[in-house]
C-alpha cells in the first residue's frame, strides 16, 4: 500500500493480501519497525533490491496490514482489519449474550455500530473526504437501523404462535444477527454514499514491463479520472462482504451453544457459558474474516467496457482498469 501500486506487486495473490490484512502479530509493530518496512518496501520499488526476501516480504505484510493505500498514513490501531477479531469479539460477545435484557441489546447494537462507522471510515477509499455532517448522519441511521430491528424481532418472536419453543429460542438468538446484517449493509452505503455520488479514481491495469517501469520510478502511473460506477462497484462488494462476514460469526456460535445448553455437563455449569461464547466467537472469526475479506479483493480490476463511456478505450492490459475497494 503506502499509497503506491507496486507493493501490489510483489508476488503476492488476492488471498495473500487478504490474510495480510488480518494478522494481528503485525498490530504489535513499533514506529521504528513500521519505518524499516516502509524503507524496504521502497528499497524493492527501486530497484535497490532484487529479490524477494523473507524479512521483505515480512515488512510487505506489516505494510498491507498497518498503512492506507490513499493516504499512506497509518491507519488507527483498533480500526485496522488486523485488529478486527480481537475489537468485534468485544462486541459480538455482548450481543450474543444469552437473555439480554432490552436495555443490553440495545446498548450492544449502538456499541457494533459505533464500530462499524468507525472500521468503514478508517479503511473507505479517501478520494472522496467525508464531511462531520455525512458521518454524524450515517451514525444515528446505522443506530437506529440496528436497534430497531433489534426491538422489533425481540418484540415479535415471542408472539410467533407458529413456532414450537425451541425454534423460538433459536429465532430469538439470530435476532442480533438480522439488525447487524441489515445495519452493516445500510451503515456502508451511507458512510460511503459520496464515493457513489462523486466516482473514485481508476487506473489502467499494467503490464510486467511496466510494473518494472514503475518499481525502478521509470514510469509514473495517473489515475484516468473518477468512475461513478467503479464507486458504485467498490461499495456494493463491501456491503456484501460484511453480510458474508457477519453471518458465519453471528449465525454459528449461537446455534452451537443452543445445543451446548442442553447438556447436562453445561447445565450444571452455567458460569461456563459465556467463556464457551466467546470462545466459539472468536474460533469462528478466526476463520471467517479472511473468508470474507477474500471474496473480493481490495485492489479490483475490471473491464474498462464496464465503467462510464470515456474510459471504453483507456484500459490497460487486457483492456482493463483497477481501483482501490476500500475494505
Amino acid at each position: 500500500m503506502c499509497n503506491d501500486r507496486a507493493i501490489y506487486d510483489c508476488s503476492a495473490t488476492s488471498s495473500d493480501r487478504t490474510t495480510d490484512h488480518t494478522l494481528c502479530r503485525t498490530l504489535f509493530t513499533s514506529s521504528a519497525g513500521l519505518e524499516n518496512a516502509k524503507q524496504l518496501v521502497t528499497a524493492y520499488k527501486t530497484g535497490k533490491v532484487r529479490e524477494m526476501t523473507p524479512e521483505l516480504w515480512s515488512a510487505k505484510k506489516v505494510i498491507d496490514s498497518t498503512i492506507h493505500p490513499d493516504t499512506g498514513e497509518p491507519v488507527l490501531l483498533p480500526f485496522r482489519m488486523s485488529a478486527f477479531v480481537l475489537s468485534n469479539l468485544v462486541v459480538t460477545g455482548g450481543m450474543l449474550t444469552p437473555n439480554l435484557t432490552t436495555a443490553g441489546t440495545l446498548g450492544w447494537q449502538v456499541a457494533n455500530q459505533s464500530l462499524n462507522v468507525a472500521i468503514n471510515y478508517s479503511n473507505a477509499n479517501k478520494a472522496t473526504p467525508l464531511s462531520t455532517a455525512t458521518i454524524a448522519k450515517s451514525y444515528f441511521l446505522a443506530v437506529s437501523a440496528s436497534c430497531g430491528v433489534a426491538y422489533g424481532l425481540n418484540a415479535t418472536v415471542p408472539r410467533l404462535k407458529s413456532l414450537s419453543p425451541n425454534a423460538k429460542l433459536i429465532a430469538s438468538r439470530l435476532v442480533p444477527f438480522a439488525a447487524v446484517a441489515f445495519a452493516g449493509v445500510l451503515n456502508v452505503f451511507l458512510m460511503r454514499g459520496e464515493e457513489i455520488k462523486h466516482g473514485i479514481p481508476i487506473f489502467p491495469v499494467l503490464t510486467e514491463e511496466e510494473k518494472k517501469r514503475v518499481e525502478t520510478g521509470d514510469l509514473e502511473v495517473k489515475p484516468l479520472g473518477k468512475s461513478k460506477k467503479a464507486a458504485t462497484v467498490a461499495v456494493g462488494e463491501t456491503a456484501v462482504s460484511r453480510v458474508l462476514n457477519a453471518t458465519p460469526i453471528m449465525v454459528l456460535p449461537p446455534l452451537i451453544l443452543v445445543r451446548l445448553q442442553k447438556t447436562e455437563w453445561l447445565k450444571q455449569r452455567p458460569r461456563m457459558t459465556t467463556p464457551i461464547n466467546l470462545g466459539l466467537i472468536f474460533a469462528t472469526s478466526i476463520f471467517a474474516l479472511p473468508l470474507a475479506l477474500g471474496a473480493f479483493p481490495q485492489r479490483e480490476s475490471v473491464s474498462a467496457t464496464s465503467l462510464e463511456p470515456e474510459f471504453h478505450a483507456r484500459g490497460g492490459k487486457d483492456g482493463k482498469v483497477e481501483f482501490n475497494r476500500g475494505i
